[in-house]
Order: structure tokens, then C-alpha cells, then sequence
């Protein structure tokens, strides 16, 4: 139990850490969220152009969402980058402490910021559209798939957070490049049935896919989420699977990169 503790509380280090760094670069942690902002009401708009409320909804829904998982993403996945930028690599990566402490940290810091980030933007659609209809819609739905998609991002932000590690210069360019065919095949502003055959064989592996699935079903169309298990089940053995593989992944990528001197590397 006191090694438990021991490594809760430095993981509640991590997550203090990674507050720290948000003040300190608040500025753009601004420009990020008007960009996010301008972002969901450019794409909610093409909706209301169209006059059609459930078109204005799938957009809407499609973009708030698409936000809180790359953002849950993308702050796991850039934890090797974040360190190298600010020079503690392998300061951090030579510490007492055990790996699942650091990323806990990171994972639970990225979940709260993504949550924050995205009511700031739901309120602001809201707001602009106040001819919005959610009389109908199913709140316990969107925020069980919420749940569940952040877990399977999870474990996917883990196996890209591998890349900065291997490959110094090039890593955090491939994680971006990740993230944007996770949002082509994922039917983030579309139905996936529009995409081609082999196309639609990714989007079954991506978990957004079934995440936006649900979402939207819960908040246009009130649908519970017992009438939802084929898009629950996925979400759940993605989860299952790829958060320890992406924890044993990462520990034989650090092993790696300790032996042959990566961690040094600033690129």
C-alpha cells in the first residue's frame, strides 16, 4: 500500500506538472480554443446554410467530439515531446518512479483538460444556435461513450506517444499524421458508408468511429445505450487491448531508447 501511494502521489505530481505548463503558456492555450472555437461554428454553420436542424446536429456533435479525443490524444501522445521541448526527458525518465505513475498523470490530466476544453466550446455553439432542440436527447448516452472513448484513446495515445521516443527528429510529425487519418476514417463530419470499401475497413478500427456513433444517436435521437451495445462492445475491447499493450509498448520503447542514448537527443 505505501508503494501504491508513493506512486499516486507522483502521479498527482504529473498532473500538477502538466497545470503548471498550461498557465504558463496560456496565451496559446487561448489561441488554441478560439481556433477550436471558430473551427466547430465554421463546420456547424455549412447546417444552418443547409436549413436542415439534424444536419446542423451532426456537425455540431461531430466537431465538439472530434475535439475532446484529439485533445485526450494528443496530450498523451506528446508527453515524450513535451518532456524533450522543455529539456526534462531524461531527468523525468530516470526517476524513482514507475512508468503507469507518469502516464496515469498525463492520462488523467488529459481527460479533465479535454472535458473543460469542450464544454467551452458546446456552450459556445449552444449559444450561437439558440434554435437547437435537445428536448429529445439522451445526456447519459453522450457521456458513457464519452467514457469509453476516452479509454481506447487512451491506450492509442500511448502507442503513438512510442514515436517521439524511436524517432527524435521525425516523431512528433508521425503522431500528427496519425491523429489526421484517425480523423479521415473515423466519419467525424460524414457517415463512414460514403467512404470506399477499404476505407470503411479502417474506420471499423477506428474507436471515434463508434464513439460519434453513439453520441450522436444518444443526443439527436434520444437512443439509449442499451440499444447501443454494438457500438459499445469495440469500444470496450479496444480499451481492454491496446492500454496494456500500449503500457508494455512503451516500456520496451524506453528500454530501447535508454540503450541507445535517444533520451539525450533534443533533435
Amino acid at each position: 500500500m505505501t508503494i501504491v501511494a508513493h506512486e499516486l502521489k507522483a502521479s498527482y505530481a504529473f498532473i500538477e506538472r502538466n497545470f503548471f505548463l498550461t498557465r504558463r503558456y496560456w496565451g496559446w492555450e487561448v489561441a488554441f480554443l478560439v481556433y477550436s472555437v471558430a473551427g466547430a461554428l465554421s463546420i456547424s454553420l455549412i447546417g444552418a446554410d443547409q436549413g436542415s436542424p439534424t444536419l446542423l446536429l451532426t456537425l455540431m456533435v461531430g466537431a465538439i467530439f472530434w475535439n475532446y479525443l484529439s485533445v485526450v490524444f494528443s496530450w498523451i501522445a506528446e508527453t515524450v515531446s513535451v518532456e524533450r521541448w522543455e529539456g526534462t526527458l531524461e531527468y523525468t525518465f530516470m526517476a524513482p518512479i514507475r512508468r503507469w505513475a507518469q502516464l496515469l498523470g498525463s492520462v488523467l490530466y488529459a481527460m479533465v483538460y479535454g472535458l473543460v476544453h469542450t464544454a467551452v466550446i458546446f456552450v459556445a455553439l449552444v449559444l450561437f444556435f439558440p434554435q437547437l432542440d435537445f428536448s429529445h436527447a439522451n445526456p447519459m448516452t453522450a457521456v458513457a461513450f464519452m467514457l469509453l472513448g476516452s479509454f481506447s484513446f487512451v491506450g492509442i495515445g500511448m502507442i503513438a506517444a512510442i514515436l517521439p521516443l524511436l524517432y527524435v527528429e521525425r516523431g512528433a510529425q508521425m503522431t500528427f499524421v496519425l491523429q489526421s487519418c484517425l480523423l479521415l476514417v473515423s466519419g467525424v463530419y460524414y457517415s463512414v458508408d460514403i467512404l470506399p470499401g477499404w476505407m470503411q475497413v479502417l474506420s471499423h478500427l477506428s474507436p471515434a468511429t463508434y464513439v460519434l456513433d453513439g453520441v450522436r444517436a444518444g443526443l439527436i435521437h434520444g437512443t439509449p445505450i442499451t440499444e447501443l451495445l454494438h457500438d459499445v462492445w469495440p469500444l470496450l475491447v479496444a480499451g481492454v487491448v491496446l492500454i496494456p499493450f500500449g503500457l508494455w509498448a512503451f516500456a520496451q520503447a524506453e528500454r530501447y531508447a535508454k540503450r541507445t542514448g535517444k533520451l539525450k537527443r533534443v533533435g
